[in-house]
């Protein structure tokens, strides 16, 4: 697809005042993103939706339109008034849009396509910094972060508010309409239009029933589903653990009338033996049974189980009595009250991202789940498709200079006088060319070690296929005093999570892991607090999943600048 966009941008220049040119020097961040988009990307998903030929004036050009929201996003700026009264005022935004200004609403409804094309603009960003030689994978660290929705916890309500406010909608859209009919009779075209009608009110309200009252079934659903595999397991005579909670009371009465059947079953076939042996010979049998069959001790402690039942369910009511009641918000029905560090909830998201080492954010995905610890196969399993692809990508080693007589010569020489079993780099591994080993991209090396806190830690996973890992088994603080040998070893938990516990006690284990710190939480603090995007604009999982993605494109694109990686003669050395 031809791009005429970057031409547009460079004519412009002339018509901005020249103090304001003088602020925007060559080696602005701003024709980076620009050179980025208009001449190393392929953005055939952004301009699906455009529309060309035909009366009007020409539309916006998807690129543009783009650069304008990679650098809006990179200054924390996400509202489309704001971005187009800056496209009007500020010189990195004018020279971003040449002077072509969009409106707020062209600003909008681009951003609202984003779900159909981010993914791809994600891979596309991923690679060309593959090729700019970023992307060390030695070691990764999966972490999640909860980010903000654009809607106000306070507009939670619970399934019986819900309930109450959708018969109210639906009874006032009936008297409006019968109103609205008496009237005026059929439409006549001039109606509200949809978008701000109040209508919208009832269907997200209708949206948040509904996804509520299907998680509710869904959670009954998996209950009777472990309660029959429960019951299956101990049919078949294999080890079943603690009986679901929510079916130990009729689990535990279905055992006490087993074993009551079965103990008077007993009883009944002595009664029947004895009365055919008073007929037959007028003797009764010996040892009759002197107990009712509740009375025996198989059956006392099926019954004492039960009581143990029913005073666990109780508990259970209670505590689930005291727990708020399930919600959802009638603002974004998709997103959830999220638990914050420090105490305290937020109405949003929760967002998983996997780094590299060198702080690209390799693979990612928003979630509407509290916790983590369902996310680290499938983002482990993204992460990897990440690394084939960066790998796929990576610049192919020089091929080493041709050696004279003399260099093999000299190297001679260095052999006889270095001492052995060392190499031929530098001190602490260095080369001569002064680049460490760890710092030198492998042609082909994959994920060499993963990372996760405690969030991660199940028997699932650190036993699931995938990548070595390293995932703690507590808080930090007390890895740190297991690694310096201050409690005693513990024994608890299962083996795997005790074999996971010693590996993080070794020496290699513990410095291994305090890299997680470093490389899984950065990116979250540069998107947050130096990006300023600690809320998401867009509403509905599918657009705010969208909106977060791009913004950690954003963040990789403003990584590789940073570290000098992204520049105007990278840029230029890779069209060669």
């Amino acid at each position: 697809m031809a791009k005429s966009y970057r031409p547009v941008v460079r004519d412009q220049l002339f018509l901005l005042p020249q103090d304001m040119r003088e602020w925007l020097p060559a080696d602005h961040p701003v024709w980076l993103v620009i050179e980025v988009i208009a001449d190393h990307l392929d953005t055939p998903a952004f301009h699906a939706g455009r529309r060309t030929g035909g009366a009007g004036t020409a539309g916006y050009d998807p690129d543009m339109l783009l650069t304008v929201l990679v650098w809006a996003y990179a200054h924390g700026v996400t509202s489309s008034r704001r971005i187009e009264g800056l496209s009007r005022t500020d010189a990195a935004y004018k020279i971003a849009c040449g002077g072509n200004t969009p409106d707020h609403a062209t600003i909008a409804r681009f951003r609202a396509a984003f779900p159909d094309a981010i993914a791809e603009f994600f891979a596309q960003v991923l690679i060309l910094l593959a090729r700019l030689g970023m992307g060390r994978l030695g070691t990764v660290a999966l972490d999640g972060t909860k980010i903000r929705a654009s809607a106000s916890g306070s507009a939670s309500r619970s399934r019986e508010t819900l309930q109450r406010l959708a018969r109210e909608t639906a009874a006032a859209h009936a008297a409006q309409d019968a109103a609205e009919d008496a009237l005026f009779g059929d439409a006549r075209g001039d109606e509200v239009p949809p978008a701000w009608s109040p209508r919208r009110r009832g269907e997200r309200i209708r949206a948040a029933l509904a996804d509520l009252e299907h998680e509710q079934e869904q959670a009954e659903r998996d209950e009777q589903a472990k309660a029959e595999q429960f019951r299956e397991r101990r049919e078949a005579g294999e080890r079943t653990g603690c009986s679901p909670a929510s079916a130990a009371v009729a689990l535990a009465e279905e055992n006490l009338a087993r074993a009551t059947a079965r103990q008077q079953a007993r009883i009944d076939e002595w009664q029947e033996a004895n009365a055919r042996s008073l007929a037959g010979t007028g003797r009764p049998l010996r040892n009759p049974p002197r107990q009712p069959a509740s009375a025996y001790s198989r059956v006392r402690q099926a019954a004492a189980s039960l009581g143990k039942a029913r005073e666990r369910e109780a508990a259970a009511r209670r505590r689930q009595e005291q727990r708020p009641a399930p919600v959802r918000n009638i603002t974004d029905p998709d997103s959830r009250l999220m638990p914050v560090r420090g105490g305290g909830f937020v109405q949003g998201y929760n967002a998983q991202n996997v780094t590299s080492q060198d702080g690209l954010i390799i693979a990612t995905e928003l979630t509407q789940d509290p916790n983590d610890t369902a996310w680290w196969e499938p983002m482990m399993n993204a992460a990897q498709a990440a690394a084939d692809l960066i790998d796929a990508h990576r610049p192919a080693p020089a091929p080493p200079a041709p050696a004279s007589q003399e260099d093999y010569g000299a190297a001679a020489g260095q052999e006889e006088h270095r001492a052995p079993g060392s190499t031929a780099s530098g001190a602490d591994g260095e080369d001569p060319a002064g680049q460490h080993a760890q710092d030198r991209p492998a042609a082909s090396s994959g994920i060499g070690l993963a990372l996760g806190d405690a969030g991660y830690c199940s028997e699932a996973n650190l036993t699931a296929p995938g990548p070595p890992r390293l995932i703690a088994t507590g808080k930090r603080r007390d890895l740190e005093k297991a690694a310096r040998g201050d409690p005693p070893a513990s024994s608890s938990g299962s083996p795997a999570a005790r074999a996971m516990a010693q590996k993080l006690k070794t020496e290699d284990g513990i410095t291994a892991y305090r890299q997680r710190g470093h490389i899984a939480e950065t990116p979250h603090g540069n998107i947050k607090h130096n990006m300023g995007i600690d809320q998401l604009s867009m509403r509905g999982l599918p657009k705010a999943r969208a909106e977060w993605a791009f913004a950690c494109t954003i963040h990789n694109l403003l990584k590789a600048i940073s570290t000098g990686h992204l520049t105007t003669q990278a840029l230029t050395a890779l069209a060669r």
